[in-house]
């Protein structure tokens, strides 16, 4: 959510754009990538969305939002960052630099492998809770919050999307 609300959010303000009223206008979209935790299946909306009430540029949309959607998924990368980290702790596995390292380095390229369905993200964190020497059992432990984090995930990743689009878009105008 810091990401989503603070890094994001700053940098449509920083371009011009009001977050607020923007996120406002893609409220559908956005509580559809929740209730259904799969970008993929959001995909269409977002574009509908961007070109008929924010008024983008069809050409950016058309080129942002299926790219975003395919490799733009910096809320799986984050979430399986911090649960690698978890798992790790909760195991009393060590972590030196060269293994937080190792999971920046996985966790973004798994995060790019993702499917965009709900719970794609606890397949590749298996590799990624396997690279540092962690038990994998302990996703399990995760198993019970996983759908409400992958409803938020889902979310950041759209919301990302939309912004990468509107800035975009301004820089193309500009």
């Amino acid at each position: 959510l810091f990401f989503a609300v603070g890094l994001m959010s700053g940098l449509l303000w920083l371009f011009g754009y009001q977050p607020l009223t923007l996120a406002k206008q893609v409220t559908t979209p956005l509580v559809t990538a929740f209730s259904t935790a799969s970008s993929s299946a959001t995909m269409p909306l977002v574009i509908q969305y961007l070109t008929e009430k924010v008024k983008l540029k069809p050409s950016v949309v058309s080129f942002v939002i299926p790219l975003g959607t395919t490799i733009n998924m910096h809320g799986t990368a984050l979430y399986q960052g911090v649960a690698t980290v978890f798992i790790a702790q909760l195991y009393g596995v060590s972590l030196g630099f060269s293994q937080f390292a190792l999971i920046v380095v996985i966790a973004s390229l798994a995060a790019i492998a993702a499917a965009g369905i709900p719970s794609a993200g606890l397949i590749t964190l298996s590799m990624i809770v396997t690279a540092i020497g962690a038990p994998v059992e302990g996703i399990g432990i995760i198993l019970a919050v996983d759908r409400l984090i992958d409803m938020v995930r889902t979310t950041v990743n759209v919301w990302g999307n939309v912004t990468v689009a509107a800035i975009l878009h301004k820089l193309e105008r500009d």
